[in-house]
């Protein structure tokens, strides 16, 4: 297959197994966690078969973009540490609600669930993909199929799918650039991971009740 088609094959298959047949699975969110990395699983080893070297699709040796790495994780932390010492932002992350699995959510769903399987997808196999069609235009494919990955879960959350699509679009070209600038997939999924996890982090700490927190120093 010529790298057009395969590229436009990545995306509409990605595209369709998010707001299509994941779906229609019906599964919870422990099972969708595990169907969706086993589809990332799937398009990297179909990716290999079809002749994607590992270095085409961002896997470099250890310490190779050690800087880009330590940086991906280290912005969003600490953009995440002063926003909480700020009460009106700290108010803002806070919710009533409080999820029951918050830990298996944290460790499991958004590392392998989330971030391990849209980065193997679009910045590991459909950037390499894309690339392949075209090294000046083929961010675009990729932006835009990460855009409408995100349709279904927007609905799901009661989100605006509109701005859910132009928001996560703008964020990958975001990590697509990372990809570029550091030649690896790991970059990008650091800091994927930092955002997503960092955030579901800090919405429990700005969420707990004032006492519980003064409580806590107290006892210290």
């Amino acid at each position: 297959m010529k790298p057009a088609g395969a590229a436009l094959v990545c995306a509409a298959v990605s595209v369709g197994w998010n707001n299509l047949v994941l779906p229609a699975m019906g599964l919870p969110p422990r099972g969708r966690a595990i169907a969706n990395t086993a589809f990332a699983a799937a398009v990297t080893a179909g990716a290999r078969a079809g002749g994607l070297s590992p270095r085409e699709l961002g896997r470099r040796a250890p310490g190779e973009s050690r800087r880009w790495e330590l940086a991906a994780v280290a912005l969003p932390v600490a953009a995440y540490a002063v926003l909480l010492r700020i009460p009106q932002t700290r108010r803002r992350f806070a919710t009533p609600e409080r999820r029951t699995d918050h830990l298996e959510w944290v460790l499991v769903h958004i590392p392998f669930g989330t971030v391990l399987t849209e980065e193997l997808v679009f910045r590991s196999v459909l950037y390499a993909l894309a690339r392949r069609m075209s090294p000046r235009w083929g961010g675009a494919l990729g932006a835009v199929a990460f855009g409408l990955w995100h349709i279904d879960p927007a609905r799901r959350a009661g989100d605006s799918v509109l701005g859910t699509v132009l928001f996560t679009a703008a964020a990958g070209v975001v990590f697509d650039e990372l990809r570029r600038r550091s030649g690896s997939v790991i970059a990008p999924m650091l800091a994927h991971l930092a955002v997503n996890a960092g955030g579901a982090v800090a919405v429990r700490i700005a969420s707990e009740p004032a006492g519980t927190r003064l409580g806590r120093r107290g006892s210290t």
